[in-house]
C-alpha cells in the first residue's frame, strides 16, 4: 500500500500522535475545571454535561466515520475530523454563552473518535497482518503517554501562562498536524462493501454482544468517569491534596494502562478465560474504589492502587476482542467498531450522573459531595462484574453444544 517502509512507519507515527492529541483534549477538562466554571458561570452538574458531551459524539460518529475510512480512506477522513478537534476548542477561547463550549465539547468527540479508527485502518495498510498486535499497542502506549501529560505537565502550564494561552497552543498544533496528515497520508480507492446495513442489525441483535458490551460500559467509571475529569478536583477537596499532586495521581491509571494491555491480554491468552481475567480486573477495580471512597487509601496507597486500576483498565481490549468472536468472520471489524461505540458512550452516562449527585449534595465545594458523586463508580462496578458473571455462566453451560447452535466464531 505504500511506496516504501519509511513512509508506513512516518504515517503509523502521525496517526499514533493524534491518538495521543486527542487524549490530551479527552483530560483537558480536569485540569481546567475551576476556571471553565468560574469563566462560564456554571455548577458540578452542566460541567458534567461539558465533560461527558464528548462521548455522544465520539459514540455516534463511530460507526458513519469507520464506514468513511473504508470508503474515502484514511487521508481526508482523518484530516476533517483533526479540524474538528481544534475548531471544537474555539468556544473556549472566544465564546460567552454556554452552549457554544458544548457544541465544541461534541465537535472534539466527533474528532476524536477517528483516532483509533484510523489507527486501525492505517496499521492495517501500512504493515503485515501479523504485526498488527504488536504495532497497536506500541500506538496505544503513545496515546497514553499523552493521557499522563494532560495531568500534571498541563496544571503546570495552565498555572504558569493561562488556561486560554495552554487551549490556543494545542488548537495550533491541531491544525499543524492536520496540514500534516493531508499530506503524508497517501490516498487509497476504497472499494465499498455491501451489506452494511444488514450486518449492523446482525451485531445489533446479538444479545452476547450487547450484555458484553453493557457489562463492559459499566466498566468504564475508573477511566473515562475519574480520571478523565473528576479526579483531581476529588483529591483537592476530599483529600486536601495539593494541585500538583491531585492532577498526578489520576494519570498513574493511564500509566497502568500503559503496561495492562500486554499483562492482561497475556494472562487471558495463556489461561484462555479471557472473561475470568476480565472479572479479575472488575474486582480489583471495585476494592480499589470503594477504599478510596471509604477514606482508607495514604497517598501512597492510591499510587499504587491507581497503577493496579490502570492494568486493571485494560479490559476494555479483552472485552472487545471477546465480543468479535460471538459473530461469524466477515463481521469481526463491525463488532469491533459497534462494541468500542456503545462502551465509550457510558461515559457520557458517569460524568452526567457523578455531576449530577455532586450538584445535588451541594457541589463541589460541599462536605461529602464528591464522596457521593466518585461512590457511583464503584457501583457500575459492581454491575459490570456481574454482566460478566453472567455471560461466563451462559457461555459454560454452552460448551457442551454444537458451534452452529452457538452462531459463534471460537
Amino acid at each position: 500500500m505504500f511506496k516504501s517502509p519509511s513512509i508506513a512507519w512516518f504515517v503509523w507515527i502521525i496517526a499514533s500522535i493524534f491518538y495521543a492529541y486527542q487524549y490530551i483534549l479527552r483530560v483537558m477538562p480536569s485540569i481546567m475545571l475551576p476556571e471553565i466554571m468560574q469563566q462560564f458561570d456554571i455548577d458540578a452538574g452542566v460541567f458534567g454535561q461539558f465533560s461527558g458531551i464528548y462521548y455522544i459524539g465520539y459514540a455516534l460518529m463511530h460507526l458513519p466515520i469507520g464506514i468513511l475510512l473504508d470508503r474515502v480512506g484514511p487521508r481526508k477522513v482523518m484530516t476533517v475530523c483533526i479540524l474538528l478537534t481544534v475548531i471544537g476548542l474555539m468556544p473556549i477561547l472566544f465564546a460567552t454563552h454556554w452552549i457554544y463550549p458544548i457544541a465544541g465539547r461534541a465537535l472534539i468527540g466527533i474528532g476524536s473518535s477517528a483516532a483509533i479508527l484510523g489507527l486501525f485502518k492505517i496499521i492495517r495498510m501500512a504493515f503485515a497482518e501479523k504485526r498488527f498486535t504488536r504495532m497497536l499497542s506500541f500506538s496505544v502506549t503513545i496515546g497514553l503517554i499523552g493521557a499522563i501529560y494532560g495531568g500534571q505537565p498541563m496544571g503546570y502550564m495552565c498555572t504558569a501562562w493561562g488556561y486560554k494561552t495552554v487551549v490556543a497552543i494545542f488548537a495550533a498544533v491541531g491544525f499543524i498536524l492536520a496540514c500534516v496528515t493531508y499530506f503524508v497520508v497517501p490516498e487509497i480507492n476504497a472499494v465499498p462493501k455491501s451489506k452494511v446495513t444488514a450486518d449492523i442489525k446482525a451485531v445489533l441483535t446479538n444479545s452476547r454482544v450487547l450484555l458484553i458490551c453493557i457489562a463492559a460500559g459499566l466498566m468504564v467509571g475508573p477511566l473515562e468517569g475519574f480520571a478523565d475529569v473528576w479526579g483531581s478536583e476529588f483529591f483537592k477537596q476530599v483529600y486536601g491534596l495539593p494541585a500538583a499532586t491531585a492532577n498526578y495521581l489520576p494519570s498513574l491509571i493511564f500509566m497502568g494502562m500503559c503496561f495492562g494491555a500486554p499483562i492482561l491480554s497475556s494472562i487471558a491468552e495463556r489461561s484462555g478465560n479471557y472473561l475470568g481475567t476480565i472479572i479479575g480486573a472488575s474486582y480489583t477495580m471495585f476494592a480499589v474504589f470503594a477504599m478510596l471512597v471509604a477514606g482508607w487509601l495514604s497517598v501512597s496507597g492510591i499510587a499504587v492502587g491507581f497503577v493496579m486500576v490502570g492494568v486493571s483498565c485494560a479490559y476494555q481490549i479483552l472485552a472487545i476482542y471477546k465480543a468479535s468472536t460471538y459473530v461469524p468472520e466477515h463481521m469481526e471489524g463491525l463488532t469491533t467498531a459497534v462494541a468500542n461505540m456503545i462502551i465509550m458512550s457510558f461515559g457520557y452516562a458517569f460524568h452526567s450522573i457523578i455531576g449530577v449527585v455532586i450538584k445535588a449534595f451541594g457541589g463541589p465545594q460541599a462536605v461529602h459531595a464528591l464522596d457521593y458523586g466518585v461512590a457511583v463508580i464503584p457501583i457500575g462496578l459492581v454491575f459490570g462484574m456481574l454482566g460478566f458473571m453472567l455471560l461466563k455462566g451462559i457461555d459454560s453451560r454452552d460448551l457442551v453444544k454444537p458451534e452452529s447452535d452457538l452462531g459463534v466464531v471460537a
